[in-house]
């Protein structure tokens, strides 16, 4: 019996010696073809616009291309089932919004705890969230359109890139937070929100700052923001904080993959599109959409979406959305 132990200890010891040099070569030759990214929202929004900005700045330290394919649908989900049932073996990725993914699971509307059961990459955006309107709406400040709000309920339509999205969230809590009655409408990603919006099919729009050509273009008045302070492209625009209201909400946008990728392949992943990130060409992009780049390697991005699913868990339930 002590031979035997003997053997298999032996034999546990050669074959972890022998992954140990795999792994490197494995890394090195690592990506051998072009790598897909699916991008779980329609095109022109934030999360497209910055996806494929960092692909295309991240084919220069890959040595390959990396082909982005738009699957829109289910608050920025429908992506990731596709994405998740692929090999884990790098050459399939995908764009994750975490609030947005993550109230998802913690609403029942998908199936896999996008914290567990997917390979987290990196985290490289955050971005501005606010309120718009077209510029010929009759409130000309955001209190305006709260008292419209209010001595009106459910009149007031709100369109967000759909439920489970990061927009949608921000949505009920300021409609909670302040006491509103909203009708809500949902679409599967900020190009067919601010189509809407132009089209007068729904009054305003919550949601990421790729309004924010739109906004500069005077096709659409921003009345408020969600962040801790003002932004500086828009001083003139109060955070909701400043009206009254204690409410912040911004978007984190990550690359991830399907669960199980080796470590060496996720580095080598990991550190191209952290090099990416100070392109010029996407740093040109990020700022146009008045984003911030903000690193967050695999690891610690890992922790942050768990802190921020503890956190969406009891938002959730304080508003009676948590099915799980």
């Amino acid at each position: 019996m002590s031979h035997m132990r003997t053997e298999i200890i032996g034999l546990l010891t050669t074959i972890g010696f022998v992954l140990a040099l795999a792994f490197p070569a494995l890394s090195a030759e690592f990506p051998a073809k072009p790598i897909n990214l699916i991008i779980s929202f329609a095109p022109g929004g934030t999360s497209d616009v910055s996806g494929r900005a960092l692909a295309n700045s991240a084919k220069r330290f890959l040595g390959q291309p990396l082909i982005v394919e738009n699957k829109p649908g289910g608050g920025g989900t429908a992506g990731l089932y596709v994405m998740n049932n692929k090999p884990a073996d790098g050459y399939t990725l995908g764009l994750m919004t975490s609030t947005g993914v993550i109230m998802s699971y913690h609403m029942g509307t998908m199936n896999f705890d996008p914290v567990r059961d997917l390979t987290h990459i990196l985290r490289f955006l955050h971005t501005l969230n606010g309120l718009v309107v077209r510029p010929d709406a009759p409130w000309k400040n955001i209190q305006d359109f709260i008292n419209y709000s209010k001595q009106n309920p459910t009149k007031v339509t709100i369109g967000t890139a759909g439920v489970g999205a990061t927009s949608y969230l921000t949505m009920e809590e300021f409609a909670d937070l302040v006491g509103l009655q909203w009708t809500h409408i949902p679409y599967k990603g900020g190009g067919e929100l601010y189509s809407a919006l132009l089209g007068g099919h729904v009054d305003a729009v919550i949601d990421a700052a790729g309004w924010a050509p739109l906004v500069d273009a005077g096709k659409f008045k921003l009345l408020v923001t969600f962040g801790e302070t003002r932004d500086l492209s828009y001083p003139q625009v109060p955070t909701l904080r400043e009206v009254g209201y204690d409410l912040v909400a911004s978007s984190a946008v990550e690359v991830v993959g399907p669960k199980g990728m080796p470590k060496p392949i996720v580095k080598r992943l990991q550190d191209a599109f952290k090099s990416a990130m100070d392109e010029p060409g996407f740093l040109g992009v990020v700022k146009q959409l008045h984003a911030y780049p903000f690193f967050l390697n695999s690891e610690d991005v890992e922790i942050a979406d768990q802190k921020e699913s503890e956190q969406i868990q009891k938002v959730l339930k304080r508003l009676g959305l948590h099915k799980k």
